[in-house]
């Protein structure tokens, strides 16, 4: 059973989540507040967090900065979907930037709720399932650690930017279309404007440039998708 760590100060809308993601076979815990959530999810094993912006004591972007970066290793990789305002999209972005793995206005629907939760357990099941490492030049990837590495150096990658390099690798050298990389890597179809690819793209960019790497290590091919390119010979 999936457990899930749901946070949102809207006691009536937990309620009717918890009650609904319970009845898809989920186990769910509630916190009504920043600072309950962040001691959860600092505390316990939970294999996703459903976070709200919205909140007392430590509003969501809190919650998920201070997660990223104080926590263990286990909950900075934590993925994490955001519950954003509808057509708010600069607290999607804001959230991506940060560390989220994906996002859901609200009102949301709980089965769309759970199929992106359902999507989200099966890509980290999938990488962990993956046999051997995949390289690309310097750029090492281990599917069953979700752990990257440039030049041996160990990449904080979210499970959401794990996915969407691993896709990359695989297709060193190709250009892959944001419709596959959102489906892929993301398991969902991609949505108009959605920047979700775009934003992960450039937090693996960032991190990869603090390592070394060249910030033309991936390319945008406007209008078709991006390509990581290949190592010289």
């Amino acid at each position: 059973m999936s457990r899930i760590l749901l946070v949102d100060d809207d006691s009536e809308l937990t309620d009717l989540l918890q009650e609904f993601l319970i009845g898809e076979g989920f186990e769910v815990t509630v916190a009504n507040d920043g600072g309950r959530g962040l001691e959860l999810a600092k505390s316990h094993t939970f294999d996703a967090l459903v976070l709200d912006v919205m909140l007392p004591v430590h509003n969501g972007f809190d919650l998920l900065r201070k997660l990223r970066e104080e926590a263990s290793p286990a909950s900075r990789s934590l993925p994490v979907l955001m519950l954003t305002a509808k057509g708010d999209t600069v607290d999607r972005i804001v959230g991506l930037e940060m560390g989220a793995d994906d996002y859901l206005p609200k009102p949301c629907n709980p089965r769309e709720l759970a199929a992106r939760l359902r999507a989200v357990l099966r890509r980290g099941r999938i990488e962990s399932a993956e046999p051997g490492t995949l390289a690309s030049g310097p750029l090492r990837l281990l599917p069953a650690e979700h752990q990257g590495y440039w030049n041996d150096r160990l990449l904080s990658l979210t499970g959401a930017e794990f996915a969407v390099l691993r896709v990359l690798v695989q297709h060193a050298g190709d250009v892959v279309s944001k419709e596959m990389l959102t489906e892929t890597a993301l398991g969902r179809k991609l949505m108009p404007y959605d920047r979700s690819i775009d934003v992960h793209v450039s937090n693996i960019r960032k991190k990869l440039a603090e390592h070394g790497a060249s910030r033309e290590l991936i390319i945008n091919i406007r209008g078709a998708g991006y390509m990581l390119t290949r190592p010289y010979a």
